[in-house]
């Protein structure tokens, strides 16, 4: 997929995005960006199809734009933890369950629910 960075400054009538020092656009509300973007690269290159194209939004304030760049980071290492965490918990019952432990003794050592153990084994075999 074909993206394009575009600069986002607020001035009183809204924003200006500037994909470029010659190519720069108008939109009033910054939720319509991605839109004006694709709309003004459909008229400036007409012979191109901009509708699937990636609009990355990066703040003129660059202390916000360093912020907002930090916590799309985060959000996206949360994200790739918690996948490793549900890994790591259906094996961690898969572990237990196999050395004979009950499904309550595997709730009480991990401190979750029996159900919780019960959806973290049944996640394990659908997993193979």
């Amino acid at each position: 997929m074909t993206s394009v960075a575009v600069t986002a400054r607020r001035w009183t009538r809204g924003w200006e995005l500037e994909l470029d020092e010659e190519n720069v656009t108008q939109v009033s509300s910054l939720s319509h960006a991605p839109q004006q973007v694709r709309d003004y690269l459909d008229t400036i290159r007409p012979d191109i199809s901009h509708a699937e194209w990636k609009i990355n939004i990066v703040f003129g304030d660059s202390d916000l734009a360093e912020e907002i760049t930090t916590m799309k980071e985060m959000t996206s290492k949360a994200a790739e933890l918690q996948i490793e965490a549900g890994r790591k918990s259906r094996a961690v019952v898969r572990d237990l369950r196999s050395l004979g432990l009950s499904v309550s003794e595997v709730a009480t050592a991990l401190d979750i629910s029996k159900g919780r153990v019960s959806q973290l084994e049944k996640g394990q075999k659908l997993a193979k």
